[in-house]
């Protein structure tokens, strides 16, 4: 059975930044999603459908299908007094609560004697991924 709008699918995968493994899931327990309703990136979701229960399939996804280009006006730069009792180094996330209570995550992208850069867009915003499937199976 090809894999149509709100079915049950159990996929393995693999993922590849620049050909380095960023993340995978096999050898581990699948992960189970229902097709067509956002709850995986955009991009695999249209190049995983009509594939079939025993199917692998190498599929690329262009950053705009996956989380999206890296938006510079995302970065702010505020005064190191903010982060006062943080061992602040590049590639550090943060979180905090945004003005409606939403936590935000960011990323140390500089760290100066008087002010901190953070970028508040994905890690992988801007980045093209490639994806290796397996459905295992299609409900």
């Amino acid at each position: 059975m090809a894999i149509t709008k709100n079915q049950v699918v159990s996929m393995s995968y693999e993922v590849r930044l620049n050909d380095e493994v960023i993340d995978s899931n096999i050898d581990k327990e699948p992960i189970r999603f229902i097709y067509g309703t956002g709850e995986i990136i955009k991009g695999l979701e249209k190049g995983i459908v009509d594939m079939e229960s025993g199917e692998t399939k190498d599929i690329k996804v262009a950053a705009i299908d996956a989380y999206g280009e890296h938006d510079p006006k995302l970065t702010e730069t505020l005064p190191i007094s903010e982060f006062e009792g943080i061992d602040l180094e590049i590639g550090l996330v943060l979180e905090a609560d945004d003005e409606n209570g939403d936590i935000l995550k960011a990323t140390v992208t500089e760290v100066t004697k008087d002010e901190v850069t953070v970028d508040y867009n994905h890690p992988l915003a801007g980045c093209d991924l490639d994806f290796r499937v397996t459905i295992h199976s299609v409900m």
